[in-house]
C-alpha cells in the first residue's frame, strides 16, 4: 500500500509561483513513476506532468511546458511540482499519483488508469 499526501497549494496571483510536494510512504519509492493531475470545477481530471523512476526522463502536457518542472527527491520519498508564470486556468486541485508496477511495466504516465495510488488532492487558486 503506498500513500500519498500533498502540501503546498493556496491562493497566488497571476503571474506568481508555487511549489507542491508529495510525500510517499512506499519502501521502493525510487522504483515509481509519479505524475501530477489537476481538476478544475466542472471539468475532468487531466494529466499535468510526469516523472519516471530515472529522474531524468520527464513529461509535460503542452498547456504547462515550459512553466512547470517536476521533480523527485528519491532520499525524502517526495516528488515535487514548481509551478511558475501561474495563470487564472492553472486553478484546480492538484493531485499526485504513483505508478508502483516495475519499470519495466510502466507505460508514458498520461492517463489516469496508469496510476493506482493516489492523494487527497490540494487547492491551487490563481487570482486574475
Amino acid at each position: 500500500q503506498v500513500q500519498l499526501v500533498e502540501s503546498g497549494g493556496g491562493l497566488v496571483q497571476a503571474g506568481g509561483s508555487l511549489r507542491l510536494s508529495c510525500a510517499a510512504s512506499g519502501r521502493t519509492f525510487s522504483s515509481y513513476a509519479l505524475g501530477w493531475f489537476r481538476q478544475a470545477p466542472g471539468k475532468e481530471r487531466e494529466f499535468v506532468a510526469r516523472i519516471s523512476w530515472r529522474v531524468d526522463n520527464t513529461y509535460y502536457s503542452d498547456s504547462v511546458k515550459g512553466r512547470f518542472t517536476i521533480s523527485r527527491d528519491n532520499a525524502k520519498n517526495t516528488v515535487y511540482l514548481q509551478m511558475n508564470s501561474l495563470k487564472p486556468e492553472d486553478t484546480a486541485v492538484y493531485y499526485c499519483a504513483a505508478d508502483a508496477r516495475p519499470p519495466p511495466l510502466q507505460g508514458l504516465g498520461v492517463t489516469l488508469a496508469e496510476y493506482r495510488y493516489w492523494g487527497q488532492g490540494t487547492q491551487v487558486t490563481v487570482s486574475s
